[in-house]
């Protein structure tokens, strides 16, 4: 009987045991407990303000770990202020695919990944560390001792324009602002530009009085328009009703000038065979200037004789006379 209790005290412990097994077994996992967690600092110039521990990081909006420490140190060298902030990673978020087990955080800021602060909400002015690929961006590392891996950071859009309003000479902004102000002044109370609204008003009156001239004249012109524009349209009907007759006839009177070239060329062609140097019409023609030329001797002596001997006209030519 003694030996009952015992057996169950220690089925008791047995299974109190094993509910606590199952108990921390399910928050380790819970809490991610075992999961791939890795460790990385980022170095920011500007003021984080806003930014606490157990603030997100995401990379592409997707949380991806948290910060877990925020630093200010201080160079005595160069008396220069930097915040170290440090951050865990966590895989909870992260499906790997591929056989590679090794951590791929050095490939992913060779890619590009820079770290950046960014507003969680305007009402709380809360902060967050985004993680995004900016491979325009130059990786600059601060020269910190640290076991974990450094990621770059870039400044905020906010702290760019601060910078650009830093590295604006507002003395001399402000000197050419004054300048174009007096010359606006100037300008306004020249004399020139007190006249501008009378002119104007001239000027718009005459434009108005020239628009309605035109729309009288238009209002005239208009039936008158439309005539003319009728004959022209009946013009043209005409025009293309004659056109193929025209047409026609242009045609037949081609082929007539196309005979009469070919009967002038024909033509042409018997001169040329009469004016050749060996034809028969050539030779007639020589031979009768040939003749024309004795007769015209023959005529010159007989003027000859009759001048020196005027009587041999009567009597015959003297045959002593040479």
């Amino acid at each position: 009987m003694s030996e009952k209790p015992h057996t169950v005290a220690i089925g008791g412990f047995v299974v109190g045991a094993l509910l606590i097994a199952i108990t921390i077994i399910i928050f380790a996992l819970g809490s991610g407990f075992g999961q791939q967690r890795d460790k990385v600092i980022m170095v920011f110039e500007g003021s984080v303000k806003g930014l606490v521990i157990g603030a997100p990081v995401t990379l592409r909006g997707v949380e991806i770990g948290q910060i877990t420490a925020i630093e200010l140190m201080l160079d005595s060298d160069t008396v220069e202020l930097i915040m170290l902030v440090e951050a865990e990673l966590r895989g909870k978020n992260i499906r790997r695919l591929g056989e590679n087990p090794d951590a791929v955080t050095d490939e992913l800021i060779s890619r590009g990944l820079r770290a950046q602060l960014n507003t969680q909400s305007l009402l709380t002015g809360l902060l967050y560390v985004q993680l995004d690929f900016h491979p325009d961006r130059q990786a600059v590392m601060a020269d910190i001792d640290s076991p974990y891996t450094q990621i770059p950071t870039i400044p905020t859009s906010l702290e760019l324009f601060t910078r650009r309003i830093e590295e604006m000479d507002l003395a001399e902004l402000a000197g050419n602002l004054q300048a174009t102000v007096e010359g606006l002044n100037a300008f306004v109370t020249n004399d020139g530009f007190r006249v501008l609204p009378d002119s104007l008003n001239n000027t718009l009156a005459s434009v108005t009085s020239l628009s309605d001239q035109l729309r009288q004249q238009l209002a005239y012109s208009a039936p008158k328009l439309d005539v003319v524009l009728d004959n022209a349209a009946e013009t043209l009907a005409e025009a293309n009703a004659e056109l193929p007759k025209i047409t026609a006839l242009t045609q037949k009177n081609l082929g007539v000038l196309n005979e009469a070239i070919a009967a002038f060329e024909q033509a042409m062609s018997n001169i040329d065979q009469l004016v050749a140097p060996d034809s028969a019409t050539t030779y007639q023609l020589n031979k009768a200037l040939r003749e024309l030329t004795q007769a015209s001797r023959a005529i010159q002596q007989l003027a000859l004789t009759l001048n020196e001997q005027p009587e041999s006209l009567l009597r015959g030519k003297n045959e002593d006379t040479p």
